[in-house]
């Protein structure tokens, strides 16, 4: 039998997203179903299941975005971990940059993942010109190694100091603790980050040790679960960069899958965008749990080489920038100590979930105030966990928790809710654009996740962005991410030396060296590759600085010190908009990523499938809508089968199985020939 179909999967916390393609009869099919706690891989089979009728015997590929890294990290619950380190420098991962929770605050607490009875010092040394000044005593690393195993740790970390200007004795060490260490989990720092800055390369080498007895453990299972199945699927994971790799790969390097599924999410956006003509677009995806917000400027996404998941948990590695807050659906709506409306970061996620769920649940939240308001149909939730929400429930926890104590009518309490939730995503968007120096005029937004589509005419108000564009499935735009993504690895070394010293041979052959290590890497998959794309940077700085920008090499000709140092004044100049002449030059690092490129989805296709004649056809009830301190009569549109064209003025919504969309009343709206909602101010 052909395998022609390939799935994509995103893990939220409320929801597990299905996205089904036949690559053959361009056929999609969408599934929606509740997240598992403690087991996600139960969620994932089940969703998998439902989009196949339970037959994987066509599905070639599955393609997954997980949040297990994620949820590991920002629960602190990640395997017991240890390290082994050179001698004084135990202590890295307590010290940081010395910084502090707060930024007008002086005390804060930070405790490392990996406590300091577990964090083992043994004699030897590299100094920072690379220089040997000790080498590894085979007797302390096998004697550490012994330790942590008696204390219990079921991963190590191995960091030794300046280990990127020569990781000669790291890798001799490596090679006995392998010997030792009863399993797989030993992650040697200048494996993952052979970069300088000792803190980053530690702090990311031992977050890899911290999650990789989870990540591997988890995959584990979920490939077992699928075999069970004898559908011989391949499976792929989607990495914090947009890219994807292989299961192997994601068990050894599971740091680089901390914001894998929101990265889906940007990579689909992206590219439905592109296809409609918008190269602009602030992504707004909105879940059960948080908010995720990235900017894609002239059609490309932003990346950045570091993130912190939470304070002091720092993560160095190629990543899709973005800000995340915690305002989904889920989030609970509370008065604070000060007697001031507050939204989250506390949610009820998948279960109990909202009031309205009827799962035991009494406190409201976001999405109970958007049913209250009348901006979800109640009879058509999304998901297949339910036939109906209770808004009568819903009603109840708004009136006892907000209205009466603040001496509200229930509707205004519920559209104070909204506003609030709606002021904190603003200010998360203002974070990546308004901030970073781009106007907001000149840029869309485009909502998804089960929420974003609720939201999206509030904000694009308010911060004044040009438009709001819908894409066909809002509610599994990251499923469809991942289908979407590309295969990629990237590799980055420390070079640390001053442009006029630089060897252009020696460059030449590292560059060789790397790219045939990051080719090989993602030619390990059964993934179809169309073509293979190098991209080549070099972080450079003025001899004295401390922040290097980041400077695109072209690789089709000769790179020397000329080319390098033109190329350098063109993004210094970007960045700073004057050059410091008199100030010698300094390369960094060297960072290259390889980019296997697969085939890419017509995005037309998306809007396969039937269409009504009319809008009035698709009109199928309607239903009173609470805004701006007013109950307006609105229509309910199944958006699905609108015809290409159509126009529908607020207030209005459109349904369909895996969101819903809200036309503010000063709004209208309109279908493109990509099945997109476009949605746009009326002009009075």
């Amino acid at each position: 039998m052909r395998k022609s179909i390939v799935i994509g999967v995103d893990v939220g916390g409320t929801f597990t997203d299905i996205l089904s393609l036949d690559e053959v009869l361009g056929e999609v099919h969408v599934e929606k179903v509740p997240s598992t706690k403690g087991d996600q891989s139960s969620g994932f089979l089940s969703g998998i299941m439902a989009a196949t009728n339970r037959d994987l015997s066509s599905v070639s590929t599955i393609i997954h975005g997980t949040t297990v890294a994620t949820n590991a990290l920002l629960e602190r619950k990640g395997a017991k971990a240890g390290i082994i380190t050179t001698e004084g420098f135990r202590d890295v991962l307590e010290m940081r940059r010395r910084d502090r929770p707060s930024t007008w605050g002086l005390w804060g607490q930070f405790t490392p993942v990996i406590e300091r009875k577990c964090r083992l010092e043994v004699p030897e040394r590299t100094l920072a010109d690379g220089t040997v000044a000790k080498e590894i005593d085979p007797a302390s690393i096998e004697a550490a190694a012994k330790n942590l195993i008696e204390q219990g740790c079921e991963s190590v970390c191995l960091f030794f100091i300046n280990g990127y200007a020569n990781k000669n004795n790291e890798t001799k060490a490596a090679k006995i603790l392998r010997q030792v260490w009863p399993n797989d989990y030993v992650s040697v720092a200048t494996e993952i980050l052979p970069e300088i800055r000792e803190f980053e390369r530690c702090s990311t080498a031992s977050l890899n040790a911290y999650l990789q007895p989870v990540v591997a453990n988890y995959l584990a299972r979920l490939e077992d679960r699928i075999a069970n199945e004898n559908s011989g699927s391949e499976i792929l994971i989607v990495q914090s960069n947009g890219g994807i790799m292989s299961v192997d790969a994601a068990k050894a390097f599971p740091v680089r899958t901390a914001l894998s599924g929101p990265a889906a999410g940007v990579v689909a956006a992206r590219q439905i965008a592109n296809a409609a003509g918008f190269l602009n677009v602030i992504t707004c995806d909105m879940g059960g749990t948080s908010f995720d917000v990235s900017l894609v400027a002239d059609g490309k996404n932003i990346l950045t080489s570091q993130a912190s998941i939470d304070f002091g948990m720092v993560i160095r590695t190629p990543m899709i920038e973005m800000s995340t807050i915690g305002a989904g659906g889920g989030s609970i709506a509370h008065i604070d100590e000060t007697g001031l409306l507050e939204i989250g970061p506390d949610s009820a996620g998948s279960d109990p979930g909202p009031v309205c769920y009827g799962f035991g649940n009494d406190r409201p939240t976001v999405t109970d105030a958007n049913l209250v308001l009348g901006r979800i149909d109640a009879r058509k939730p999304i998901g297949n966990k339910l036939t109906v929400l209770d808004r009568d429930a819903a009603v109840m926890a708004i009136k006892k928790h907000i209205a009466t104590p603040l001496g509200m009518k229930v509707e205004d309490a519920a559209e104070a809710i909204v506003k609030v939730a709606n002021s904190k995503m603003a200010g998360a968007i203002r974070l990546i654009s308004i901030e970073r120096g781009h106007d907001p005029k000149l840029f869309v937004a485009m909502p998804f996740g089960g929420g974003g589509a609720l939201h999206a005419g509030a904000l694009m108000q308010d911060i004044g962005l040009a438009a709001a564009i819908v894409p066909r499935y809002p509610g599994v735009t990251s499923a469809l991410g991942c289908v979407m993504s590309d295969l990629r690895h990237d590799e980055v070394q420390t070079l640390n030396i001053m442009l006029n010293s630089l060897d252009d041979d020696h460059l030449q052959k590292l560059i060789a060296e790397m790219t045939s290590s990051a080719e090989g890497i993602i030619q390990q998959t059964n993934a179809k590759i169309e073509a293979i794309e190098t991209i080549i940077e070099l972080d450079m700085l003025y001899l004295g600085q401390t922040h290097a920008v980041a400077v695109p090499i072209v690789n089709d000709r000769a790179i020397t010190i000329d080319v390098i140092r033109g190329a350098f004044e063109k993004s210094y100049l970007k960045s700073y908009s004057r050059l410091l002449k008199e100030i010698p030059i300094r390369i960094l690092n060297l960072r290259l990523s390889v980019i296997g490129k697969r085939p890419q989805i017509d995005v037309k296709m998306l809007a396969s499938g039937p269409r009504n004649e009319s809008v009035e056809a698709c009109r199928i009830a309607e239903q009173k809508i609470f805004a701006n301190g007013i109950w307006y009569d609105a229509a309910i549109y199944e958006r699905l089968k609108l015809p290409e064209g159509s126009k529908i003025s607020g207030p209005a919504l459109l349904v369909q199985p895996d969101a819903t969309i809200y036309i503010d009343p000063s709004l209208y709206a309109v279908t493109d020939d990509f099945g997109n909602i476009i949605m746009k101010q009326e002009v009075t």
